[in-house]
């Protein structure tokens, strides 16, 4: 490797909470060996649920405390703007699309996903496809010209933008394929409860349709919809759910499978290359082999494979829930979350609710909590249980 290139222990592709994770996992177990980040994000790493939650719904939580302040509290060497398009692995070098060669000894893949997008005006920065620092600040500056505002998609950032908009008094649509708001991942009882909070909330919704194109007249924006019709708005957000960035590891010919393969260790099928986040695809123990783009498991994850790296041995081995928060509703769950699973519900009262998703055995393959608080374990423990009698699954979580 040539003495004229920056060589880092540990180099890690990608700036968002795994990259911070990582680091903190690295400086658990070494705290001499030099640490490179390599971001293509223009912002040091932040923490990326405020972007759709906190920073829109709650005064008290301010842009301060977004950063992570990774830099400070790892002594990471950090490059912004900054994307890696190669890696060398005979050389265990990367190459930037500034023309830049980096070294490593021991590199980490911590990509993340990109947002999917529709055809749109190029360069039109009245359409957002939601997920960085720099889409919030922008969608902040277009909610306070007045207006309305079209959100695209019932998912995850496609509710709860459309919920952050109405709750700032912002003039909000929302179109989603599904004939009710989250029918695909409730059961329909609990999906109209689920639409109720957004049509009392103030949010206009288009149920049933699919946006084909965004087009522009003027200062207008059109949407138009699967079966011509067309909407009109001042800004358009996408928030069709994002696809995981696997192009560096597929042109490396690292072994995939619906993401980059890693072992119960996070390592590649490149022994001096490890991914985690997005990205990886690892062998859960409750789950099985499985890719989750959550927060709990970027952090989780994070953690642990920066201490993978730092040569721990120990095997990663949580199995990450997942959570999603609207109009002061919370709910939480672990493993399959589809209305088509055979979802048996569980009503506790005062709008809290289990519900258990099951396979063609009856053994339940996701459990949902709706409202319910430090249940996350014994839903963990109902998968790894697999129990099919529906009156002690009833009885499970109270």
């Amino acid at each position: 490797m040539s003495e004229d290139i920056a060589t880092f222990d540990y180099l890690i592709v990608g700036g968002g909470m795994v990259a911070d994770a990582a680091a903190r996992g690295i400086r658990e177990r070494d705290t001499a060996g030099t640490i490179g980040i390599l971001s293509a994000d223009s912002d040091e790493p932040y923490t990326r649920p405020a972007l759709s939650k906190k920073l829109w719904t709650d005064p008290d939580f301010t842009w301060d405390q977004v950063p992570l302040n990774t830099v400070a509290d790892t002594g990471a060497e950090l490059r912004v703007d900054t994307l890696v398009t190669r890696i060398d692995r005979f050389g265990r070098t990367v190459e930037t699309a500034d023309g830049g060669v980096v070294g490593y000894r021991r590199l980490l893949l911590a990509t993340g996903s990109a947002p999917r997008t529709i055809p749109a005006p190029d360069g039109d920065d009245r359409v957002l496809a939601f997920r960085s620092a720099e889409d919030y600040r922008r969608l902040r500056e277009l909610a306070a010209r007045g207006g309305r505002i079209l959100v695209v998609g019932g998912g995850y950032i496609g509710t709860e933008i459309a919920a952050a908009l109405a709750q700032n008094g912002v003039d909000t649509e929302l179109i989603f394929p599904d004939a009710t708001l989250g029918a695909s991942q409730f059961p329909p009882a609990l999906a109209e409860r689920y639409q109720a909070m957004f049509t009392d909330g103030g949010v206009q919704l288009v149920p049933g349709r699919r946006v084909e194109e965004i087009r522009a007249e003027g200062n207008v924006l059109h949407a138009v919809l699967d079966d011509g019709e067309e909407r009109v708005a001042d800004a358009v957000v996408v928030g069709l759910g994002a696809d995981p960035v696997v192009g560096l590891a597929a042109d490396a010919e690292l072994a995939l499978d619906d993401g980059v393969l890693v072992d119960e260790h996070l390592i590649t099928s490149d022994r001096s290359i490890w991914a985690a986040g997005d990205i990886a695809a690892y062998p859960d123990p409750i789950l099985g082999r499985t890719r989750v783009e959550h927060v709990d498991n970027a952090n989780e994850m994070g953690e642990a494979v920066g201490r993978s790296m730092a040569g721990e041995e120990t095997p990663y081995t949580h199995t990450p829930y997942f959570y999603s928060q609207v109009f002061g509703t919370r709910w939480e769950a672990v493993g399959t979350v589809d209305a088509t699973k055979d979802p048996l519900t569980v009503d506790l009262g005062d709008d809290r609710a289990v519900v258990y998703y099951r396979d063609e055995t009856g053994a339940p393959i996701g459990v949902l909590l709706w409202n319910v608080a430090d249940a996350r374990d014994r839903a963990r423990a109902v998968l790894v249980d697999r129990e099919t009698s529906e009156q002690a699954l009833r009885d499970r979580i109270r």
